[in-house]
């Protein structure tokens, strides 16, 4: 089944979700516009608004008020990605230049800063205080996780627990926070929230820790970048944590560098996606899928419970 399949039902409120993204972002500076509108038409999964959406039909669902919270963290979304790929000096990205490759990383940064306030603007449109503290609370979250993750770039001695708060930091709180907005913007009762809350938490460390296997066992073509991109860039995931255990393995990855040999950084990726620190990085990320299914067993069925059951359940299958 495709994943598209499983929330046709919303089918015309993200086209309305799409639509507004444009719109919010469409700025008298033609620059800025096309900086931003180059990272809405690059397209993507959409994974946090249709969390929101999902998320709000557990209350008195209202695609008026619910589209806010669901732009918002798509934007917060985009704007972290291009800071990100200025930080990585990343020149593609879903096959396509990054804004800073094509207008270079001072526009990249105020692109950035620029769809981080227009979150702010259009999250204001939900007169609810526990919305924009949860959303100002998930912001400060992901800048602590970028912090950490430049701190922590070629630290080949990091652990286990400095990675996963850091993946909890950068990926998963943003995703719970979707989780989060979508059902206090539908007036869900305090139960629900917090088990969609833990839901998108523990979905989002698995799907981080998914696209931290594929970047070693996926095809360029499928990344849309250079497979192996994360280590090249000093990026220390938990496919290189458990590899590392390897103590063989563990005396070639850390003297991976960013002017590393094309065919021994190529060795050190077949080495990786070929020992048992695959199957070990699954089974972390399966744990978590299973957390969030258990957590949301409770809540009533329809057509949403089951969506995000096999959302989580396909996030869990992406091996390739």
């Amino acid at each position: 089944m495709k994943l598209q399949v499983t929330y046709s039902f919303l089918r015309s409120d993200i086209e309305k979700i799409e639509q507004e993204l444009k719109a919010v972002v469409s700025s008298e500076e033609a620059l800025l516009q096309d900086a931003a509108m180059q990272l809405i038409q690059a397209g993507g999964k959409r994974i946090r608004p249709i969390f929101v959406l999902l998320s709000g039909k557990f209350g008195n669902y209202r695609l008026d008020v619910i589209k806010h919270a669901a732009v918002a963290l798509e934007l917060i979304h985009m704007a972290s990605l291009v800071h990100d790929d200025v930080i990585d000096a990343a020149l593609v990205r879903r096959g396509s230049p990054t804004v800073n490759a094509r207008w270079g990383e001072r526009i990249a940064m105020y692109t950035g800063d620029y769809l981080f306030a227009k979150s702010l603007r259009c999250i204001t449109n939900i007169e609810i205080p526990e919305v924009h503290q949860t959303l100002s609370k998930a912001m400060v979250e992901l800048c602590k996780g970028e912090i950490e993750q430049i701190r922590d770039k070629y630290n080949f001695d990091q652990s286990l627990r400095t990675y996963l708060r850091r993946i909890k930091r950068k990926t998963a709180l943003l995703i719970a926070a979707s989780c989060e907005l979508g059902a206090i913007s539908s007036g869900a009762s305090p139960d629900t929230i917090k088990r969609l809350f833990w839901f998108g938490y523990f979905v989002g460390m698995s799907y981080q820790i998914i696209d931290d296997i594929l970047d070693f066992v996926s095809t360029e073509e499928k990344l849309g970048k250079p497979a192996g991109g994360d280590l090249l860039q000093g990026n220390i995931t938990l496919p290189v944590l458990y590899a590392m255990e390897i103590p063989s393995l563990r005396e070639r990855i850390v003297k991976v560098h960013s002017e590393i040999d094309t065919d021994e950084m190529k060795d050190i990726i077949a080495l990786i996606k070929n020992s048992d620190a695959i199957e070990k990085s699954f089974i972390l990320s399966e744990r978590y899928l299973q957390k969030a299914l258990e957590v949301i067993k409770p809540l009533p069925r329809g057509q949403a419970k089951t969506a995000l059951y096999n959302i989580a359940k396909y996030i869990g299958k992406r091996k390739f």
